[in-house]
């Protein structure tokens, strides 16, 4: 079926990630307006007809300008089929992002040139090289005064512990920016500040031809070939190789909100960057183009529609191909399922399809059947890894404020914590509802929404913890000698599985000095 081999090899499936306010979200957007699918670019930062950032549509993101949910689009660019998944660079949902990258084949990092690498950027490229992800960096704001370009690429490599290579140069920065050198097309980019329209590019092989300093000047075009020189003196060839197994990160400059350098990092982008590669089952390697359909879920969103309170699964595609009404195997729940109306996103617009290929995302109307994790097949039992709950970090009991509403707010709890925006433990000893989060941001948005979305009132009180641990024993006798014991300290998670409640690390290394037979694990995947 050479049909389906060919929609796989034309499939681009990526990520966006940086820290909060390098640039991200307006990233994504002009990489949709390349790919025709918005038309005009919506200042991220609200202006006075309100246009927001395409990715940017829950209430709560438009308010405060920062993107809370992984939002995923897809459009067409040349011969190519393009999903961009855009994540929260906010580390109170780095979570989500964590998740989020489970789903993408590549990624693209955004460096703000004034700040550097910052600790988010770091964990996230933690887990790329964990995944052996490969990469690409994207210097944004070259519009604006920042550190020498030698410098950032000395420290790129040190933070994100990463060869890199350049594939444009940067002609100045700040107000005299004056464009970049494209390396990887030999062309010159000459910059024109615009937030709708993109630049003109000179071919420009020979850097020897005097016309360079027509262009840019006698200083910038001696300092070009300079520092031309030196890159080619300094960082070996871009092997593409190497990019693929993650060692490699082939470096770009431009501005984001200027729409400059982002179409020389779409152009390269799709012709380096992977096809759908193959992705580790439990119980086998999964290739896209052989294997017969199988697919997993990495991301629950609740309400993405105000009007319909429905929740979406976001299922990844693995391998094969995808149809409407076609039966497909739940595995955790062994039934067959089928789908009548799968969609395809181009941020909070969606459109139903009928078929779908491997890397490709699609959205399943979800009544409660999914959780985060679940595999759907054409039968195998295949079970996909690396969709893990990390030990949350700040805990608060959730209280209802309005007795008449607690069947909303139970509905809402539960609908939110499905979409891993948080974890819920319930204590054993009062039967009290805990919330687990990495940030208090969360907390924020988890009352803003539980009012806004289920018109259910919530009141945070107060609890002191350290962490949550799962815990697990080989020997039935212990465990329950150790529930006995610490009875005032066990809750169950969502899953029903038991976790322990440390108030403090004091008590926790004492518990695991003291119950030899008992293991505590730090996340839900063991």
């Amino acid at each position: 079926m050479p049909d389906t081999i060919s929609e796989i090899k034309r499939r681009r499936t990526f990520a966006i990630i940086s820290h909060p306010d390098a640039g991200k979200t307006t990233l994504t957007e002009k990489l949709l307006l390349f790919g025709g699918a918005i038309h005009v670019a919506g200042a991220v930062k609200s202006n006075k007809i309100r246009k927001t950032a395409t990715s940017d549509w829950m209430e709560i993101e438009k308010q405060r300008g920062i993107s809370v949910a992984t939002s995923v689009m897809g459009f067409d660019y040349e011969d190519y089929k393009i999903n961009i998944l855009d994540t929260p660079g906010h580390q109170d949902f780095a979570e989500d992002t964590y998740r989020t990258l489970t789903a993408a084949d590549s990624v693209i990092i955004v460096v703000d040139i004034a700040k550097g690498v910052e600790v988010q950027t770091r964990k996230l490229m933690e887990v790329c090289r964990m995944r052996k992800t490969p990469v690409i960096v994207f210097v944004n704001k070259m519009d604006r005064d920042g550190k020498d370009p030698f410098d950032l690429l000395d420290e790129l490599e040190r933070e994100l512990k990463i060869q890199v290579r350049p594939l444009s140069w940067p002609i100045d920065q700040g107000s005299a920016f004056k464009g970049v050198y494209n390396i990887y097309q030999e062309k010159l980019d000459l910059y024109t500040p615009s937030k709708q329209h993109v630049t003109e590019s000179i071919e420009f092989q020979d850097l020897n031809n005097p016309e360079l300093e027509a262009h840019i000047g006698d200083p910038l075009a001696k300092k070009l070939r300079t520092d031309l020189e030196l890159i080619a003196g300094v960082y070996p060839e871009l092997n593409v190789e190497s990019y693929l197994e993650g060692n490699v990160a082939p470096v770009f400059f431009g501005s984001a909100l200027n729409n400059f350098g982002v179409k020389e990092l779409l152009d390269c982008f799709v012709r380096i960057a992977p096809s759908p590669r193959p992705v580790q089952a439990e119980e086998r390697l999964v290739y896209p183009e052989k294997d017969a359909f199988s697919g997993f879920i990495f991301k629950i969103h609740a309400n993405m529609d105000p009007n319909h309170r429905s929740c979406i699964a976001f299922l990844k595609i693995c391998s094969g191909k995808f149809e409407r009404n076609q039966y497909y195997k739940h595995v955790r729940f062994d039934k067959m399922l089928r789908f009548s109306s799968p969609t395809a996103f181009m941020a909070q617009k969606k459109e139903t399809i009928d078929e779908a290929f491997a890397g490709d995302i699609v959205g399943l109307p979800d009544t409660g059947n999914f959780k985060i994790g679940d595999t759907l097949t054409m039968g195998e039992e295949l079970h996909f890894k690396g969709l893990p709950h990390f030990s949350p970090e700040m805990f608060k009991y959730i209280e209802n404020a309005d007795p008449m509403k607690s069947k909303q707010l139970a509905k809402g709890i539960d609908q939110l914590m499905d979409e891993g925006v948080a974890q819920l433990f319930t204590h054993q000893f009062n039967g009290k509802k805990i919330i687990g989060t990495v940030g208090q941001l969360q907390f924020e948005v988890i009352q803003y929404r539980l009012a806004h979305e289920y018109g259910a009132q919530c009141n945070w009180d107060a609890i002191s913890l350290y962490k949550a641990c799962w815990i697990e024993s080989d020997s039935p006798e212990e465990l329950e000698n150790f529930k006995r014991r610490k009875f005032q300290y066990m809750a169950f998670d969502k899953e029903g599985r038991d976790v322990f409640l440390a108030d403090s690390a004091y008590v926790l290394q004492m518990a695991q000095q003291d119950f030899k037979g008992i293991r505590f694990h730090f996340n839900s995947e063991f």
